[in-house]
């Protein structure tokens, strides 16, 4: 087997480009979606004059004591009760509230995660509303965002891009060592640089608590899936000066899936220390890996020779069992800030990361079961062991001015990274047989190959930029955001300066709950194409617009946005059919991908003692008049909820979830007669549950049902022309004890 599956998804993000049609009228589903969350938001509006706060409870499954704290990236989520953030810095470095930012942004706190059993990053996507997720097979999932994948994380804020065709950790993330996990919806180029603009991932770490305080968590669910974890934090020195945080979190999760199953270890620890008054530093590590067994490669094919569908068992496992895709992630990190008399912080962030990932892999992908005898099909060989190491360095100032009678906030900063990444791929030895006798027989009991090496990769990636983005108060009710960035960076093909990357953002303030805004953000994205002439094309230039309202109730507690929304990417290489001086391919930039679409989303305290966090989305990806990006559904709608009861139930609480996505499409061969079909998944809906029982203060139990109807469905991977099935019904029970 070659590099081919491998290669296909390191091509697939640049195939996500688009053109220019009108937006569509809501459909009657998208009207009901819509007023599903309008009757929330007006139940919010009715009682946000006159309901006063609640009193704070106690939150369950997290730490007993934290305190709600803000700091330069946003307000802590963790022992809010609350399904909706307080602050958020990832679009600019200020610190504003959801309504004060003139984009886009979903946020998944902590106590929604505890709620709904959130371990994993994958899990936090799915109930993110406008991310969809497509399934390359056990180890590799993308996001998507606005017809766009998702490509640009952040941890603490701090860039880190993904590779998504090798993986290495970032789509394995597991939450037990995170405060919240922001999506930055749009081009968000002004703070990272390159990548698409479909959306950015911000995972903001847990911080130290200035009280002794902890938890330990044990579970147990479906297919003999175990998780425990302990989490510990407090002052490290009588003066509380010093604080720490130490978090460990080992899941071993079996699968309904044949022979195949997945452990994880997470090992967090963070130190803060008050140098002086005004001094903070902070150090930390983290420590991540993923060891499966049985891992596929690709999917099942999505119709056998004859052109049927190719219907298998939720079951089926295409892997050899010696088939194993082993990721691992090692960060430390450090940061520096100092707040000056004048209230300004001067903050300095340090960022290393290892990435790896250790893959002999076996699989029976390759070609289509003959329905009758099961020939046809053949295996998938190959072994890939790579490292990427990235370092990464941010420094800015922030504060408030004076300027013609009124006060304004401005940042200015700079970043570098570097980033080296090796690989190296292996294929059998002559003479190991691929061929698979009866696919529809098919165990994964085969021997694994004696390995040679058949290639290395070894690149350098370099950024670096400045940035500068000041809020003015134009008019008491009246703000203007606007910045830029000037970007550069340098690859092995690729040698791009002085790149200008510019933002604005305008929000009226309607009343005391309403506002209306705009917005426009940029990215880009640097390629390695050439022309006929041998120069290399522009990079691929992403562009944002958005408009619309916000709202905010219960102080912030409650919040809710509508939005609409356009998305361009231009100098879409397209080959020109001629060569370039060294004999390669050559190419032309065009007009590229255009996206529209709108937003419904809500977040907070509707009432006290119930929170709610839900949206619907619409788009439509095109490229001259051709639809694109259709493994993302255009409309999808999720909403998960949870309700603490009062009076005789007292003690305990209760919730559930709601996801649909409309049908998703690819073109794929028809076997049977060699031409091009499409094929179209149907709609679906699942549903999940949760109760929680607070024995006492301390301890607590949470029983969570996915998938709770027990929903057949499942997703496609075009481009593989592949299926792979969702999860059955399964069911977790987990135990707290905060201590």
């Amino acid at each position: 087997m070659s590099v081919a599956p491998i290669r296909v998804a390191q091509a697939l993000a640049g195939r996500r480009r688009a053109d220019r049609s009108s937006l569509p009228q809501m459909s009657p589903l998208s009207q009901a979606m819509a007023g599903v969350l309008g009757l929330a938001l007006f139940a919010a509006a009715a009682q946000a004059e006159e309901a006063p706060a609640p009193p704070k409870q106690d939150a369950a499954q997290t730490l007993q004591t934290v305190q709600v704290t803000a700091n330069q990236l946003g307000t802590v989520t963790e022992g809010s009760d609350s399904y909706t953030p307080g602050t958020i810095a990832t679009a600019t470095r200020l610190v504003l509230s959801p309504r004060q930012t003139p984009q886009s942004i979903s946020v998944i706190t902590r106590q929604e995660m505890n709620d709904f059993g959130l371990n994993g990053i994958d899990d936090v996507m799915k109930v993110t509303p406008g991310i969809s997720i497509v399934t390359y097979d056990s180890e590799r999932t993308e996001y998507y965002a606005r017809g766009f994948a998702v490509q640009n994380f952040q941890y603490d804020g701090i860039p880190m891009a993904r590779d998504s065709a090798y993986s290495a950790g970032n789509t394995l993330s597991d939450m037990a060592i995170y405060d919240r996990v922001e999506v930055l919806k749009g081009a968000t180029g002004l703070l990272t640089g390159m990548g698409d603009p479909g959306a950015t991932i911000n995972l903001v770490r847990k911080k130290p608590t200035r009280e002794l305080a902890g938890s330990a968590t044990l579970g147990a669910g479906a297919w003999d899936s175990y998780r425990a974890e302990i989490d510990v934090g407090g002052p490290l020195t009588e003066s509380g000066r010093v604080r720490g945080r130490a978090v460990a979190a080992y899941q071993d999760k079996h699968s309904n899936v044949d022979h195949y199953q997945r452990t994880n270890q997470v090992f967090y620890g963070i130190l803060e220390a008050d140098l002086t008054d005004n001094t903070l530093l902070t150090v930390g590590a983290d420590y991540q890996d993923s060891d499966p067994q049985g891992s596929s490669w690709g999917g099942i094919p999505l119709l056998d020779s004859r052109g049927n569908f190719n219907s298998m068992p939720r079951s089926f496992n295409n892997g050899a069992r010696w088939s194993s895709w082993a990721q691992y992630s090692r960060t430390a990190f450090a940061t520096l800030e100092h707040t000056f008399g004048n209230d300004w912080v001067a903050k300095l962030q340090l960022n290393h990361q290892v990435n790896g990932y250790d893959a002999p892999l076996g699989a029976a992908a390759g070609g289509n079961p003959d329905p009758v005898t099961g020939a046809g099909v053949s295996m998938w060989v190959g072994k890939y062991v790579g490292e990427t190491t990235s370092n990464a360095a941010d420094l800015y100032v922030s504060g408030k001015f004076e300027w013609f009678g009124r006060e304004h906030e401005l940042v200015v900063g700079g970043s570098v990274s570097r980033k080296h990444w090796i690989n190296n791929g292996y294929s059998p030895q002559p003479g190991y047989a691929t061929g698979v006798a009866d696919y529809y027989a098919w165990t994964g009991d085969v021997p694994e190959p004696n390995w040679q090496w058949g290639y290395g990769d070894d690149q350098i990636t370099r950024e670096s930029g400045a940035y500068v983005v000041g809020r003015f108060d134009l008019a008491d009710p009246l703000k203007l955001i606007v910045g830029s960035r000037i970007a550069n960076y340098k690859s092995p093909d690729t040698d791009e300066s002085g790149v200008i990357v510019p933002y604005a953002g305008l929000v009226y303030d309607l009343n005391r709950n309403f506002s209306v805004f705009a917005s426009y953000s940029t990215i880009f994205k640097p390629q390695g194409n050439q022309d006929e002439q041998g120069r290399v094309l522009d990079p691929l230039e992403g562009r944002s617009y958005e408009a619309g309202l916000k709202a905010e109730f219960f102080d912030g507690r409650f919040n809710a946005s509508a939005a609409v929304f356009q998305l361009d990417q231009d100098n879409f290489a397209e080959p020109t059919g001629g060569l370039t001086p060294s004999g390669g391919i050559a190419y032309r930039g065009l007009m590229g991908v255009r996206t529209k679409g709108y937003e419904l989303e809500m977040s907070g305290q509707v009432a006290p003692g119930w929170q709610v966090q839900g949206g619907y989305a619409h788009k439509i990806a095109r490229q001259q008049s051709t639809k694109v990006s259709t493994l993302e559904p255009e409309d999808q709608f999720s909403l998960h909820t949870s309700y603490r009861l009062t009076g005789p139930m007292q003690g305990w609480s209760v919730g559930g979830g709601a996801r649909w996505q409309g049908t998703t499409f690819g073109t794929i061969t028809n076997p049977a007669n060699g031409q091009s079909q499409v094929h179209r998944t149907e709609p679906y809906w699942l549903l999940d549950a949760m109760a929680r029982y607070q024995f006492n203060d301390q301890l607590s139990a949470t029983l969570n049902v996915n998938n709770l109807l027990d929903k057949h469905y499942y997703t496609i991977f075009s481009w593989y022309s592949t299926y792979t099935w969702g999860e059955p019904r399964n069911v977790r029970l987990t135990v707290t004890y905060k201590f």
